[in-house]
């Protein structure tokens, strides 16, 4: 059963050294003040501020729970986080309720859901297409009727081209700790993060086959991306077993 597969795999998670070299360098990159105020910069680019503060709002692959803060700065009070790795999601404090679980099978009900935001975590998904339609159909699934998605990860930009040049420079390394964390967290997701980006027309197709485009940005190496669930005639079934 692949419920059975990915309780697994969360229990694998759970029990992984704390001291993971992908998630130091992760800390070394930014800290968590830092990343709230990106990610509120990022929120008001797409225009968040607009929303309804009492919005049913969760954050997919929420880490350490730094997208929730900047939710809460802004003002939305119904917000949830969910991510596999409990090791990220223990450092959250606050009052979000922060559920650890496989974002490939979401443990909420058909169509509860206002908006789901995934900021850096579709890009670690294992197998591509499968892996990423699974995760839109279940954004779907929760979603209700013209519900939001709003997606940021990387893209071969020619800024990120740069970052890539800079990061493959032993003397830049050691002089940026930045590019050397950034450097470092890479190395440790090589494999899916080249997956990602070197199939750029079949992210944008599942994005657009699974969503109605509302918003579509291309800068400083990321895509930004909204999207609104269309209203169906029938219900949508989870894909998990």
């Amino acid at each position: 059963m692949q419920r059975d597969k990915i309780e697994q795999r969360g229990r694998a998670e759970q029990d992984r050294v704390t001291h993971d070299p992908w998630e130091e360098a992760y800390l070394r990159f930014e800290t968590p003040e830092q990343e709230i105020r990106k990610f509120i910069r990022r929120l008001r680019f797409m225009e968040a501020t607009e929303w309804p503060r009492n919005a049913k709002i969760v954050e997919l692959f929420c880490g350490r729970g730094g997208g929730v803060r900047a939710l809460h700065s802004l003002g939305f009070t119904e917000v949830e986080g969910i991510d596999l790795s409990p090791s990220l999601a223990g450092q959250y404090a606050g009052p979000a309720k922060i559920r650890i679980g496989d974002c490939r099978c979401l443990p909420f009900e058909t169509a509860t859901k206002d908006i789901l935001i995934v900021q850096g975590g579709l890009h670690h998904l294992p197998v591509l297409p499968e892996d990423l339609d699974q995760v839109l159909a279940e954004a779907k699934r929760v979603l209700r009727d013209n519900g939001l998605l709003l997606v940021v990860e990387p893209w071969l930009t020619p800024f990120l081209s740069l970052v890539h040049t800079l990061c493959r420079s032993r003397l830049i390394r050691a002089l940026s700790p930045k590019i050397d964390a950034c450097a470092t967290m890479i190395h440790y997701e090589l494999k899916t993060y080249q997956q990602w980006l070197n199939q750029p027309k079949l992210v944008l197709d599942s994005l657009h086959k699974a969503f109605r485009v509302e918003r579509s940005h291309f800068r400083w190496g990321k895509i930004y991306f909204s999207g609104r669930k269309s209203p169906m005639r029938s219900s949508i079934r989870s894909v998990c077993p």
